[in-house]
């Protein structure tokens, strides 16, 4: 099979990957379009298998001491009072689940490496050619390089998935919604609290870490597809502004202002990536790139960190790629099914009408989900 592997990004799947394959002796290089790791982004949740996976790497002991210490969730009204809450400690008490933002996560994970993985930042994927020996890969530089295996690693828009599967229409589907982050005053929210305001259709919220002081502004809103360039920031902030910039209740326009100063602000659609095989010859995805479940799932984290484990211990083990590809995806595949079910936490965060607004503060308000007036 040979142990040259190329992985194209490197967040938590990528980072994951390279850990567990120079673990096994197999040669990773890890490519990065940014000049560096990316470390911004939101809360991340770890649980189940993940954290075993994360036990084994030896990184537990500091999630645990970077983890983002939320306590609960607010839902408030144009007075900021709250209407409904979430203890998310009673959630938790069971200790299967940590939350931790994601660029501490790939800090960490990206940490974990060691020497065995060859770092390429700055550049990006241009070109893919296989055949029977392996892969030739072109970069954005100028230059080629020959791998025994490429993973696609490089999240909801994949060059990889599109060199090697095609567009991306084909397999990306778009949930109904689209979602913003971006940094923002933490005096906007209740600290170590999510707080969820909700006008019919859209939701404005703050996200204040306990153990960050920068606290993050988040804006979600339904629509159907939208025409527009995922690379391009400045046409990200006006979808937003266009979305939120006329609502002047609660502390809407304050976080508004505040998200569309940061260069960092992340956009994007509410999408699931759906594909029969994640594997085409010798190339294969993993995390988003293959799977996405969209960010309201919860599980994006979990899916790339179990994903990423499964396929470099097939790599390992089987006695050929073909194998390899065809064990890590019946073994992934069921939990991918699970955590694509989404439609709850969507109708949670972002009912359509007011009377939708009233059922879910009423159900949140249940026991059941830890939940209070």
């Amino acid at each position: 099979m040979g142990g040259r592997i190329l992985i194209a990004g490197a967040s938590i799947a990528g980072t994951t990957l390279a850990h567990w394959l120079a673990r096994h002796g197999l040669r990773p290089t890890l490519v990065e379009r940014a000049p560096g790791l990316r470390v911004g982004g939101n809360g991340v949740d770890l649980r189940d298998e993940a954290m075993a996976v994360a036990e084994r790497m030896g990184i537990m002991p500091r999630v645990r001491e970077a983890a983002a210490d939320v306590r609960g969730i607010r839902f408030v009204d144009a007075d900021d009072r709250a209407v409904a809450r979430i203890d998310m400690r009673r959630l938790q008490s069971g200790g299967g689940e940590v939350e931790i933002m994601r660029g501490d996560l790939v800090r960490l994970l990206h940490e974990a490496g060691g020497s065995g993985v060859e770092h390429l930042f700055g550049t990006a994927v241009q070109g893919i050619e296989q055949d029977d020996d392996g892969v030739t890969v072109s970069f954005d530089r100028g230059v080629s390089r020959r791998f025994d295996l490429v993973v696609g690693a490089d999240g909801l828009h994949s060059t990889v998935r599109r060199l090697a599967f095609g567009p991306e229409s084909g397999f990306v589907r778009h949930m109904g919604h689209y979602f913003a982050f971006a940094k923002t005053d933490a005096a906007l929210g209740e600290d170590r609290h999510v707080t969820m305001y909700n006008l019919p259709g859209k939701m404005a919220g703050i996200y204040r870490s306990g153990n960050h002081a920068q606290a993050m502004a988040y804006f979600m809103f339904r629509s159907g597809p939208l025409a527009y360039d995922h690379r391009d920031v400045g046409e990200h902030k006006r979808l937003v502004r266009e979305a939120f910039g006329h609502e002047t209740s609660w502390r809407v326009r304050e976080l508004l202002a505040t998200a569309l100063d940061d260069p960092d602000f992340y956009f994007d659609a509410l999408s699931q990536v759906r594909m029969p095989s994640w594997s085409s010859g010798r190339v294969t995805l993993v995390g988003d790139a293959a799977h996405c479940a969209a960010p309201a799932s919860g599980a994006g984290a979990e899916l790339a960190i179990v994903g990423a484990y499964r396929l470099a211990e097939a790599l390992a083990n089987a006695p050929d790629h073909t194998a390899a590809f065809r064990h890590y995806q019946e073994g992934h595949r069921g939990l991918v099914r699970s955590k694509q079910r989404i439609g709850p936490n969507v109708r949670m965060m972002v009912p359509k009408n007011r009377l939708g607004m009233w059922t879910r503060n009423v159900l949140v308000r249940s026991p059941l989900v830890g939940g209070s007036t």
